[in-house]
């Protein structure tokens, strides 16, 4: 009987035969340490905003009161230093609670392995802004690119690439590959307008459509859209891109397309007041900000009325 040459018997390392679950514990913990916040670094090009909120307020008060409960991810750097890859909002408020170290596990990380894991702990969150989100998407999937031995191509569609990439980055974060594919797109839009997105005044879908246009003009389209207090519809964004790809989009056109006065393509932004739109909850619908700032208000005016009623 013919042996099989082509099966490898793999035997246990001596060590491991006694290597215990209480052995593994203790190799791990042995790569968390505090870590001097100044030795630290940032991620480069980090997507994820550490906003200074209410959640960030509680965060501080819990290490103030607690420690840091779940220790942040680094990995150490070629000059000695450290780069952080997960745990942004706690090195943030152990800096406002007036700590100088931070707990931290030290990986050994490539490059690329470290984008993924920033990417996937900050999905994790339950809010997450679109540009936030377009960014992630972007740099996980080129890092996934590059460790598949595939240069990153620029983006020419926000459909229809078949990439094995981008199938797997769906599965994983539970998107479709087209949305992904039209976040991604959203990294093209100037700062400006990607913030209005972030705001909720461009909703999503207009967004990835107006993203085609160039620098110059979307800059015009900011302007005409601040000066007819309007946002375009999906309709209109899309007739834009059209005139765009036919070479006969001016500012007359611009102009004239945000103009119409159709209901059903026409979207105004509640508020342009940033002082106003920061104080709005994102939990608030779309269309439903204007009664949210009319019952706070309601809200405010009785609160005053009473104490005015208690003074006399």
């Amino acid at each position: 009987m013919a042996r099989s040459r082509g099966n490898k018997i793999e035997l246990t390392a001596y060590d491991d035969l006694f290597e215990t679950d209480e052995s593994r514990a203790e190799a791990a913990l042995s790569k968390i340490r505090e870590i001097p916040i100044s030795e630290i670094d940032e991620f480069p090009d980090h997507p994820f905003k550490v906003l200074m909120d209410e959640d960030m307020e509680q965060l501080v008060e819990s290490i103030k009161r607690n420690g840091v409960m779940t220790p942040a991810t680094v990995r150490l750097k070629e000059d000695g230093r450290y780069e952080l890859i997960s745990g942004h909002r706690r090195k943030k408020a152990c800096e406002l609670a007036g700590l100088e170290t931070l707990k931290c596990e030290v990986k050994e990380l490539t490059r690329d392995e470290a984008i993924i894991i920033m990417v996937e702990s900050n999905l994790q969150r339950s809010t997450i802004l679109p540009s936030e989100k377009a960014f992630a998407y972007k740099m996980r999937l080129e890092a996934m690119k590059r460790q598949a031995g595939r240069p990153p191509k620029e983006n020419s569609s926000p459909v229809g690439t078949h990439l094995r990439s981008d199938a797997e980055l769906a599965e994983k974060v539970g998107e479709s590959r087209n949305q992904i594919q039209r976040y991604i797109r959203l990294t093209e839009l100037v700062p400006e307008i990607l913030q209005m997105v972030d705001e909720r005044q461009i909703a999503f879908r207009p967004a990835v459509e107006i993203s085609y246009l160039s620098e110059e003009q979307q800059y015009t389209l900011l302007e005409a859209m601040e000066y007819n207090d309007a946002t375009p519809s999906l309709a209109q964004a899309i007739k834009m891109k059209k005139f765009m790809q036919d070479g006969k989009l001016t500012d007359e056109v611009i102009q004239s397309i945000i103009q119409e006065e159709k209901p059903n393509q026409r979207e105004k932004p509640a508020f342009r007041d940033e002082r106003i739109t920061k104080l709005i909850p994102k939990t608030v619908p779309k269309g439903q900000e204007t009664d949210f700032v009319v019952k706070a208000l309601e809200f405010y005016n009785r609160h005053l009325q009473r104490s005015k009623d208690r003074e006399r």
